[in-house]
């Protein structure tokens, strides 16, 4: 089964500095068919303005993974952590007993274009941390390039969490297979581009949730970058 989020159906808004859109439930949006996705409880598409960001605040027992598209964004936290994240990167952390972070568009000139999830850890309390890969083009060109897992295998940051965060660069044609094992679920993001998800038209900013599948074929339609979780 499969269960399409279409863009258009985001929450969100418009806030000069800020252009956001929040697939489930988020701040003042609230969707009660769309609180998350198994432990997947937030994806929020943001378009920061050059030289805007948000300013230092607090998190607690969650795991966040903030991909970016366009631009960059730098990250510091009450960790000591200082660090530009750029297209390609996999960042992820973890705020566990307790962290402050701010992320803020480093450049004069250019909007930073990101994805930011968040998933439920599987335990509370942990020691917050902090991690940051590169994973360039190449290695997810016409490929799954798994970027986040629980053990941080093939390289991929580690999260505490029983999922698994895929990404793939798509040209028109390509295509990409992915097995579901039995009671595991995924949910696909369309990050760019346009795709076909076992025959269904998926475009930017869609989402699909996946139960009961027992294969994924992703086909590009134009050229696409996704985003596939794999989920208890």
């Amino acid at each position: 089964m499969i269960n399409i989020r279409r863009s258009e159906d985001r929450g969100g808004g418009d806030y000069g500095w800020l252009n956001t859109r929040y697939t489930f439930s988020f701040n003042t949006f609230h969707d009660p068919k769309f609180m998350g996705f198994r432990s997947l409880r937030v994806i929020n598409e943001d378009h920061v303005a050059a030289g805007q960001g948000f300013p230092m605040h607090p998190h607690r027992d969650m795991e966040i993974i903030t991909y970016i598209l366009e631009g960059a964004l730098e990250h510091k936290d009450s960790l000591g952590t200082g660090s530009v994240i750029r297209p390609g990167d996999g960042q992820r952390m973890s705020a566990g007993s307790g962290i402050r972070h701010s992320e803020a568009n480093p450049s004069k000139t250019d909007a930073a274009h990101l994805l930011q999830m968040w998933i439920l850890p599987d335990r509370e309390g942990i020691k917050p941390s902090y991690e940051q890969k590169a994973f360039p083009s190449e290695e997810k060109r016409g490929k799954l390039r798994l970027i986040a897992s629980p053990d941080g295998k093939d390289g991929s940051v580690t999260i505490h969490q029983d999922a698994r965060l895929y990404v793939t660069l798509l040209a028109p044609g390509e295509t990409v297979t992915q097995a579901i094992e039995p009671n595991r679920h995924a949910w696909l993001q369309v990050a760019k581009g346009s795709v076909e998800l076992n025959g269904e038209r998926l475009k930017q900013g869609d989402g699909a949730a996946v139960s009961d599948e027992r294969e994924l074929t992703l086909e590009g339609t134009e050229d696409a970058e996704v985003l596939l979780f794999d989920l208890a």
